[in-house]
């Protein structure tokens, strides 16, 4: 393994690559001394990034995997000290989300309600979890900079990275070869993941606890992505998505009065007691549904999303997230709402149609995100390489069969008692919906005996809840208070 050693303030190294063939280092690594103020304490902070390959069965290498870790400095006890490990989404999306913008020692340079501002660039981040855990942000096979070996042709064997059981089971592999390498196996670990990132750590926490025998103290899943609740076409996963429809509308100011003198998190509960008890059943009786109670329920569901009864009842009372993103502003400016975070507003070539034209809010943040993980990885970590950082990388097509992610997790806190969940998700976001992740919640333990494990904190925000100033120190906040609650602490592992 190739280690080159900097100091960021005295120092300079380039990492030599080949300059031949364009090709990332199988296994290399380079370090740089940092200080930050996070959560009112200055310390002083070891940053190393490099990658560190995916092993085969007889010991080859197929993939190379790019990281960043954070270890705080001057700290005794390193084996009682926490190690979060993060994860984005996707999938094929590269762990910078995460990374600049919500839990590491940088942070975005943005406004304070998360949009982009010139010139582009990061920032200290003064609510950084790094003052309780080491992180390490950790990028899949073709995210990134990690890339498969070889990088393209026939032989890729796909089968092995690009589906739901196939990315648990490599990545699992690889944190077994990473905390061995950094003498960490002692050391309470946490593993959170953002959006498809939900269903990879829902995985995780079986795959490491029973194949590389691994225990956890966390999981923690950032605005998750469960598949068996998206892109179902049943009455559920259809009438899940009002609860979302009310908040976003409450932003946009597209409530009846009634509802928009009220605070937000005052008719949030009337619309999720609507659509438990009333909307799920509505859309389940499909077209024998009596037309009396149609009319009632779309009548509600007017009240409650900001679309008119009309266009409800053209949908059968089943009304895509993707109609509500076109529609909802469409007599109110005609402004597109965002999927991921629907605070953000787009424009269409026409006001016709059933969907936007763009998702507005990705196209705000690949301004800002792009620019700066560029810079701060080459300039501020002195990773050089002439590899394409891969914002969403080449992963496709994904396997999603026998997707037993959800019963895992369940599976995995059945075993371990000392095993915790926290869901962070913002109200705003339309994509994976804070409905949808309290649902996911509930269903995991069917049978309640491990509900006082979970916690559900939501955000005034989307999808990446951390973008907004406020939310950045609140949901900081709310981690650092799960990682600190939820370390043993010498307590026995039994029921």
């Amino acid at each position: 393994m190739t280690k080159y050693i900097c100091t960021s303030l005295l120092f300079s190294f380039t990492l030599l690559l080949s300059s031949q063939n364009r090709k990332i280092p199988v296994d290399t690594t380079v370090i740089t001394q940092h200080s930050v103020t996070a959560n009112g304490q200055s310390f002083s902070y070891t940053a190393e990034t490099g990658t560190q390959p995916v092993w085969d069965e007889m010991g080859e290498p197929i993939a190379t995997l790019h990281y960043t870790y954070y270890t705080r400095n001057n700290i005794k006890d390193r084996a009682s000290r926490p190690l979060l490990i993060s994860f984005n989404g996707g999938p094929g999306s590269g762990s910078v989300w995460m990374h600049l913008a919500y839990t590491g020692p940088r942070v975005l340079r943005i406004d304070d309600e998360g949009y982009p501002v010139q010139p582009y660039g990061v920032d200290s981040n003064p609510y950084s979890v790094l003052d309780v855990t080491d992180i390490v942000y950790v990028n899949p096979a073709n995210t990134g900079y990690s890339r498969t070996i070889p990088e393209t042709g026939k032989d890729v064997d796909r089968d092995k990275f690009f589906g739901i059981n196939a990315d648990v089971a490599y990545l699992a592999e690889w944190l077994n070869t990473f905390v061995t390498r950094h003498n960490r196996w002692s050391s309470p670990k946490y593993i959170i993941g953002e959006s498809y990132g939900g269903t990879r750590v829902m995985g995780l926490s079986l795959a490491l606890q029973n194949r590389q025998w691994m225990y956890l103290n966390g999981v923690i899943m950032v605005s998750p992505a469960d598949y068996k609740v998206l892109r179902q076409d049943n009455p559920v996963s259809s009438a899940l998505n009002l609860p979302y429809y009310t908040a976003a509308a409450w932003h946009q100011k597209a409530l009846p009065p009634a509802l928009q003198q009220k605070d937000l998190l005052e008719i949030l509960p009337e619309s999720e007691t609507f659509t438990v008890n009333e909307l799920i059943p509505a859309i389940a009786k499909g077209g024998f549904i009596p037309e009396q109670e149609r009319q009632a329920i779309a009548s509600k569901m007017a009240y409650y999303s900001g679309l008119s009864e009309k266009e409800i009842l053209d949908h059968n009372l089943d009304v895509p997230t993707s109609y509500f993103w076109k529609a909802l502003l469409r007599d109110r400016g005609g402004y597109t709402v965002g999927r991921l975070d629907s605070r953000y507003l787009g424009i269409d070539k026409m006001l016709a149609g059933t969907r936007p034209d763009y998702n507005s809010e990705i196209t705000s943040w690949l301004h800002s995100f792009t620019p700066a993980i560029n810079y701060y990885l080459q300039e501020e970590l002195k990773f050089k390489t002439d590899i394409k950082y891969n914002m969403f990388g080449p992963v496709r097509p994904w396997n999603n069969e026998n997707d037993n992610t959800r019963d895992n997790l369940r599976q995995a806190m059945a075993q371990n008692p000392y095993l915790n969940v926290l869901i962070q998700s913002g109200y705003y976001d339309g994509a994976t919906t804070y409905f949808n992740a309290k649902y996911t919640m509930w269903q995991v333990d069917p049978s309640g005996r491990m509900k006082d494990r979970f916690e559900f904190k939501g955000y005034r925000s989307g999808h990446m809840m951390y973008l907004r100033r406020e939310d950045l120190k609140q949901a900081n906040d709310d981690l650092r208070a799960f990682i600190l609650r939820t370390q043993a602490k010498g307590k026995s592992a039994k029921y």
